[in-house]
């Protein structure tokens, strides 16, 4: 975790988009949030695939595309293979913005699956 904060900006923000019930989704504003974020996140997630299959970076933004899958651990369904999108902005050597994308239709259904 240490190595991670050291590459993260003090004002990162993470930003997941997608249904706001999932509790991983919306903005996270500085460290201490974004570790609280990844807290929760392992609560009631666990990636079993995550392959990049596209990356292309412009000045201070890179933009990332791949295929995911994993499971809810409230549930515990499996998602099903999906795509998602990540972009990155990077000042100084940190990264100051996470912001990704993910087919949130399909990760509430499994989430919420009786």
């Amino acid at each position: 975790m240490g190595a991670m904060a050291d590459l993260m900006a003090d004002d990162m923000v993470w930003l997941n988009a997608g249904d706001p019930t999932l509790p991983w989704i919306g903005p996270r504003d500085g460290k201490e949030e974004i570790f609280a974020f990844l807290g929760v996140f392992s609560e009631n997630f666990q990636t079993t695939k995550w392959e990049n299959t596209d990356v292309l970076a412009v000045g201070d933004t890179v933009a990332i595309f791949g295929d995911m899958n994993g499971i809810t651990t409230k549930s515990g369904q499996e998602i099903g293979d999906f795509t998602f999108a990540l972009r990155a902005k990077v000042r100084d050597g940190q990264v100051v913005l996470w912001n990704g994308f993910e087919d949130s239709f399909a990760v509430s259904q499994a989430y919420d699956a009786k």
